[in-house]
């Protein structure tokens, strides 16, 4: 049976976060890509930013990042 680290588990919900981002990455890049129009590609942007604020938050990750680009598209960062 292996132990768990407390900082493996720190490394664990970074990894978890990282994965998250590079999902959303490529779905916002395929939604972006599929856009009809500008309206559609800011949402793409949109749902991306969020999904990586709730991850962020969930595995204890900076959000700031991700707050700051939801701010600059007048869409929250709550």
């Amino acid at each position: 049976m292996s132990v768990l680290l407390v900082s493996d588990f720190g490394n664990a919900m970074a990894r978890a976060h990282a994965a998250v981002v590079n999902a959303s990455e490529g779905v916002r890049q395929a939604a972006v890509a599929a856009a009809a129009n500008q309206a559609a590609a800011r949402t793409a942007e949109i749902t991306h930013y969020r999904t990586c604020l709730a991850s962020a938050l969930a595995n204890n990750c900076s959000s700031d990042t991700f707050r700051s680009a939801l701010r600059s598209m007048n869409a929250g960062g709550v």
